[in-house]
């Protein structure tokens, strides 16, 4: 790269550093560029691509980086396409609500996946509930003795002789419970994913719903897991009713409409922007 070369633009002022979402996103993607394969550049292209100390610099169209790379030795047209030929990428709130409701989505695809396979366990238990309790008779044969009768304090057969206590129809029921929770959970992951208002306040209300049975549950033991889940919890809470603006909350769905349209677009890849510089300029 020539020293005199200087990226397009007016020079910035230094400020503090910024959790940037779309150079998150195009470091693990790449940049989007525009009129790599054109073979001239015209003044009013100057908002995707200039010229300058014998490079080319292109304009990524989501975080808005200016990339200088050599001309193109092959071409597949003469001018960069126009703005209907091309498809801008999300910027700024855009961006960000998809990223971070996304990560919630994921979230709630493993919760489906867990519960899914606790509620199978659960019905496979209550059908082979005869089997197990003579398997568990065996191990307490083997360690214990044939003759003695030992109830476990802890561990897992402590766990099994409890859920043996009950009836075939109180487990099905709690399978039946589990199953229904898990459903919930894959609609919350599938309407998330693909941002889904009713998923946002679906993902509110069974998040909040269960927020004081996890605040119980640590009033009788705590654990890292435990503070974890409660944490992570109250964070989507607090993130769909602030930032999604839930049920009317700072101006509501509009607001929220408004603000997404404000960072996304041509108008404001127009506002962003940089005025004419001296590329080649010392």
């Amino acid at each position: 790269m020539p020293a005199n070369a200087v990226p397009p633009g007016v020079p910035t002022r230094r400020y503090l550093p910024k959790f940037h979402y779309e150079l998150i996103v195009c470091g693990l993607r790449g940049h989007v560029l525009v009129g790599m394969d054109a073979g001239e550049v015209r003044p009013g292209d100057a908002e995707f691509v200039r010229e300058g100390g014998g490079l080319r610099w292109y304009r990524c169209l989501r975080c808005d980086s200016w990339l200088p790379l050599e001309p193109p030795t092959r071409t597949k047209r003469r001018y960069l396409p126009g703005e209907q030929e091309i498809e801008l990428p999300l910027r700024g709130k855009a961006l960000r609500d998809k990223i971070v409701l996304r990560v919630i989505a994921v979230d709630r695809a493993i919760h489906f996946v867990v519960l899914g396979a606790l509620a199978v366990l659960i019905f496979a238990f209550a059908s082979n509930r005869t089997s197990l309790q003579k398997l568990v008779d065996r191990i307490d044969e083997a360690f214990y003795g044939a003759r003695t009768t030992h109830h476990h304090a802890h561990g897992l057969l402590h766990d099994v002789e409890r859920l043996l206590t009950l009836n075939v129809t109180t487990l099905r029921l709690i399978g039946v419970a589990a199953a229904v929770y898990a459903l919930l959970e894959g609609a919350e992951a599938v309407g998330l994913w693909f941002q889904r208002r009713w998923a946002e306040y679906l993902t509110f209300i069974a998040t909040a719903a269960f927020l004081p049975f996890e605040v119980y549950e640590l009033t009788k033991t705590v654990s890292p897991l435990k503070v974890l889940a409660l944490v992570i919890n109250l964070a989507i809470v607090f993130y769909l009713l602030l930032a999604k603006r839930l049920f009317g909350l700072r101006g509501g769905g509009q607001a929220e409409e408004a603000a997404r349209t404000r960072d996304s677009g041509w108008d404001a890849f127009h506002r962003a922007t940089p005025a004419p510089s001296s590329p080649g300029a010392d």
